[in-house]
């Protein structure tokens, strides 16, 4: 149905009919009388000249400038921020970092500037071992299984670095300090793990956590380690304390040894010095008796030279002397003539103590 069918002087979108531009005539719209008045509404608006704007048109430049005044206003608010006491910001423009900020009031440009601030004063943690079984089991030095769970204690030292280089800080410090865990225990004995060398273990595990993350620039201080328990798995738990006890029984014997030592060494050392001081006595003794008879010797062997018959007889009565000295034996001289001499042998033997050899030449 064409659109001429819906009466004789409406158009095809049900519209009345059309009027002339300057008059009440029939025809298409003028484009010039409309374009003018659009002109004209547009000056009206921003007060623009125009012969017949008014007071109307001077009222309403007012309250567009009003307007404007209230906005910059509202952006200048909003331009500035603060800073509380024990946090940092870090200003960033189009995402990239521009600036970070101290406690305070400061000023940024919205929007093309955002800012975020962090506490940098709280102490913050991170548990390891405490959510799976696969997580806590670590392997010994000794090539034994301990379940240990610690906490990481860390602070941020620049918020810039913590907030642009990790993307997940707290899965970040539970992987390195975990690691760590890991590297410290697999050359530590069983022994120094659960019971004498917690401290020491600690410190280790958080020097090496903090050289880890100073390498990736993560802004991170760590403050310390605390070994919340280590222990043996259940299953092995009864095994463990068998060996812990049989090591306690053989450091016991151990020590009875040693104390049992330290009561013989010295003894022995005192014999060893005592019989060195008697051969030291004895060497001397025979020096000196050696020396004695090597200077009679040759005193003899000086008498011997000036009048040889003399000293070989002297010897040869010394050296009978003292051969016969033992003997009960006497000795009498045949020149008697026959007569059988009278022998007191009680008396000779009483005065010369029982010996009786000694030769009398008087008789």
């Amino acid at each position: 149905m064409s659109w001429q069918n819906n009466g004789g002087d409406r158009g095809p979108w049900g519209q009345g009919p059309k009027r002339g531009g300057g008059g009440g005539n029939d025809g298409p719209p003028d484009i010039d009388e409309l374009i003018r008045k659009g002109q004209d509404k547009f000056k009206s608006a921003f007060g623009g000249g125009g012969g017949g704007g008014g007071a109307s048109d001077l009222g309403g430049g007012k309250g567009i400038g009003t307007a404007l005044l209230v906005l910059v206003g509202v952006w200048l608010y909003a331009c500035f921020y603060t800073v509380d006491a024990g946090e940092e910001g870090v200003v960033t423009r189009f995402g990239a970092l521009v600036k970070t900020s101290q406690p305070g009031i400061h000023f940024h440009f919205v929007p093309v500037e955002s800012v975020e601030t962090t506490n940098i004063d709280q102490e913050r943690s991170t548990e390891i071992g405490f959510a799976s079984e696969k997580e806590r089991q670590m392997l010994t030095g000794d090539e034994n299984i301990v379940d240990a769970q610690f906490r990481v204690f860390w602070q941020i030292k620049d918020v810039a670095n913590f907030q642009f280089n990790l993307k997940d800080p707290q899965f970040s410090v539970k992987s390195i300090a975990e690691s760590a865990m890991r590297e410290v225990v697999a050359r530590t004995e069983v022994e120094r793990v659960i019971t004498s060398d917690k401290a020491g273990i600690e410190e280790e595990v958080r020097q090496i956590t903090q050289r880890i993350l100073d390498s990736y620039e993560a802004g991170i201080t760590i403050t310390r380690v605390n070994l919340a328990e280590v222990r043996p798995p259940v299953e092995i738990s009864d095994a463990f304390n068998d060996v812990q006890k049989a090591e306690a029984d053989r450091d016991r014997t151990i020590s009875l040894a040693m104390l049992e030592q330290n009561r013989i060494v010295p003894e022995a050392r005192g014999q060893a010095a005592k019989m060195l001081q008697e051969a030291e006595a004895y060497k001397e003794r025979v020096i000196a008796e050696a020396e004695g008879e090597a200077s009679r010797f040759e005193s003899i062997l000086a008498e011997y030279s000036k009048a040889k018959d003399v000293t070989r007889s002297r010897l040869y009565l010394d050296t009978m002397q003292q051969v016969l000295s033992g003997t009960n034996k006497i000795v009498i001289d045949n020149d008697g003539g026959g007569v059988v001499p009278y022998l007191p042998l009680n008396e000779i033997n009483k005065r010369s103590g029982g010996s009786s050899n000694q030769p009398n030449s008087g008789q």
